[in-house]
């Protein structure tokens, strides 16, 4: 059973999530197709990502927790990740915000941006070196930038609200697959391509690396979401 075990942390990630997706209250499941089309969008540029950092070792996975069924370098479990904690985090964000307001004042939000980008952008330089601290926070940084004054979205402020709500789960997730509760992680890490500042067992880019997919994954959404809707009204 011990091969099965990245499997089942995905299914259990997203299995409560999708069995309320088809509450009357919620009715998520009407919008799976721009889900969809939102993850497997965000979805290839992360993989693509993991990928080229696989092939240079900044991370290698453990076969031992693994089925063994991989497409290029990547274990099929590490593919559905990236349509499973999306589709859990884009639920929550989805059903909080249909149930509560919170939005953030435009001041609040464009001053946590700039300061967020400024910090974020000033970790990578200082970090150049290593390679998935430099790219997970540049990246990030370029995002938040791009988001709000390109794409012109004014709720990064209250989706970064909710994943930090989320942040148990994360700890959960990620805290099994770089080795919480494990003999050894699913999930290893070069140490010299990361800062080395571990929450638990799990490095620090983590934590921003799936707040930028998060974020791409919610911009994605709601736009093809409103193009369904407007689709509908035709």
């Amino acid at each position: 059973m011990i091969q099965y075990t990245y499997l089942l942390i995905n299914f259990f990630t997203v299995i409560i999530c999708f069995i309320f997706s088809f509450h009357p209250k919620i009715k998520f499941n009407r919008h799976f197709g721009a889900f969809i089309k939102a993850s497997l969008l965000v979805g290839l540029v992360f993989i693509l990502w993991d990928v080229w950092f696989t092939k240079n070792g900044v991370w290698w996975f453990n076969y031992r927790y693994l089925i063994g069924f991989k497409i290029s370098e990547l274990p099929i479990e590490e593919i559905l990740f990236f349509i499973c904690i999306p589709f859990s985090c884009v639920f929550t964000y989805f059903c909080l915000d249909k149930f509560f307001k919170l939005d953030w004042k435009p001041e609040s939000e464009k001053i946590f941006v700039v300061i967020s980008s400024i910090l974020f952008l000033g970790i990578a330089l200082y970090y150049h070196d290593r390679i998935y601290t430099f790219v997970t926070f540049l990246s990030t940084s370029i995002s938040l930038l791009i988001l709000y004054f390109v794409l012109k979205i004014n709720w990064i402020g209250k989706a970064s609200f909710i994943y930090l709500i989320l942040t148990p789960g994360f700890f959960l997730v990620n805290g099994i697959l770089t080795g919480t509760g494990l003999d050894s992680p699913i999930v290893n890490y070069n140490p010299e391509n990361h800062i080395g500042f571990r929450m638990l067992t799990i490095p620090i880019e983590d934590f921003f690396y799936g707040y930028e997919m998060i974020l791409w994954n919610l911009f994605f959404f709601y736009r093809f979401k409103k193009e369904e809707i407007e689709a509908e009204k035709l």
